[in-house]
């Protein structure tokens, strides 16, 4: 599988309560250097990986809508300067759904951006006010249809299970959402994160999340309904026409090699994991001083490997090929998960096992982080 690029832009406008990414709030960002300074952490990166091909690339963060256009040009280039690119490359930008960032969806596509994600998050406002976001819903159904206009390939963020939101409501707006003919929906469960406003908000009884029989039936409808519109799941929250699903995103769940670059950003190349300074300042400063951001750099051991490999492989509708993996770390296919467990949920219908292929059920994914614990062979587990 062809070589994947992640390029993080931390800044955004607001922090939402909701978020744990790797995202500030600054007065001011000195564009001139935060180029520079990416450029050069690219540069690194595509000194060890060089000669690959290169399928994909993703800007994230954050909020990359905020990057001038002219920078994502000049990173774009880079990138084709640097690797091998593929001649259907997918680039995409998340984008918050503002006026001010829409405005500048003609500049990111002629930059070379061909897929845009979009974060709507709800179609509703006094969800998006409960969600902390900037935008309205009519505003933001304005940058969706812009950003239909002017991208090859368009997808969009909702956020459902809020406190109180029962299944009419879901399926009401979740049949808008279907109808605005994307090819790509990412359907998130509102998740309580540590460290969130949210979070203190729950510890302190200010907020009750759904409680988690509710937010399962709302699962299953989102199943039932994306399924019949023709966008199933092909992840855990992520939907998708056939031939729309996210490529770059593949390659993480697929458990293949990816270059990140920025603050926070992750990276897996040649069996070792790359981690970039976090805060924006110390990134930034590491760059300039060593030129490049890294963090660090951690040998992964085979095992570790392939125990990454069987929790994001197992996240995806078509599940993991033991064997496949097995080969590729070096174990077999009888090493890789505990037999009696794989065997009993088999029994219960929540995961299917036919030859090396193990995948989990529709009806399994509500329960998938305990059936990993369960699934995952303890061996590999104890690393």
């Amino acid at each position: 599988m062809a070589l994947a690029l992640y390029i993080h832009w931390p800044f955004c406008a607001r922090k939402c309560p909701y978020c744990d990414f790797n995202s500030h709030v600054r007065a001011e960002v000195d564009q001139a250097a935060w180029r520079k300074a990416l450029l050069a952490d690219l540069a690194h990166e595509a000194a060890l990986t060089g000669g690959r091909e290169m399928g994909s690339i993703f800007f994230g963060g954050g909020t990359p809508s905020l990057m001038p256009p002219a920078t994502v040009a000049a990173l774009i280039d880079a990138a084709a300067g640097h690797w091998r690119v593929a001649e259907d490359i997918e680039i995409t930008l998340e984008a918050n759904p503002s006026s001010v960032e829409a405005a500048n969806f003609a500049a990111l596509a002629d930059a070379g951006v061909n897929r845009v994600s979009l974060g709507l998050q709800s179609l509703d406002d006094q969800a998006l006010r409960f969600l902390g976001r900037l935008h309205g819903a009519d505003e933001g159904l304005a940058a969706l249809a812009t950003a239909q206009r002017q991208f090859a390939r368009v997808s969009f963020d909702l956020i459902y299970a809020l406190p109180g939101q029962s299944p009419a409501a879901w399926e009401a707006q979740l049949s808008r959402a279907i109808g605005f003919g994307t090819g790509h929906l990412s359907l998130y469960q509102l998740t309580i994160e540590p460290g969130t406003r949210f979070a203190t908000l729950v510890r302190d009884g200010s907020l009750a999340p759904l409680a988690d029989d509710p937010a399962a039936e709302l699962f299953a409808l989102t199943r039932a309904m994306t399924d019949a519109a023709g966008i199933p799941a092909y992840e855990v929250s992520n939907h998708a026409r056939p031939g729309e699903q996210s490529r770059h995103n593949l390659v993480y769940w697929r458990y293949r090699d990816y270059a990140g670059v920025g603050p926070g950003a992750h990276g897996r190349r040649g069996g070792m994991a790359t981690l970039r300074h976090k805060k924006p300042e110390n990134w930034i400063e590491a760059v300039a001083r060593k030129g490049n951001g890294l963090h660090s750099e951690t040998a992964l051991q085979p095992a570790e490997q392939a125990a990454e490999a069987l929790l994001m492989g197992l996240r995806l509708a078509e599940g993991v090929n033991l064997g496949e993996i097995g080969v590729r770390f070096g174990f077999t296919a009888a090493a890789l998960i505990d037999p009696a467990k794989a065997a009993l949920y088999d029994r219960l219908g929540l995961v299917e096992r036919e030859g090396d292929r193990l995948t989990v059920t529709p009806a399994g994914m509500p329960l998938l982080d305990a059936l990993l614990a369960e699934l995952v062979a303890p061996a590999l587990v104890a690393v």
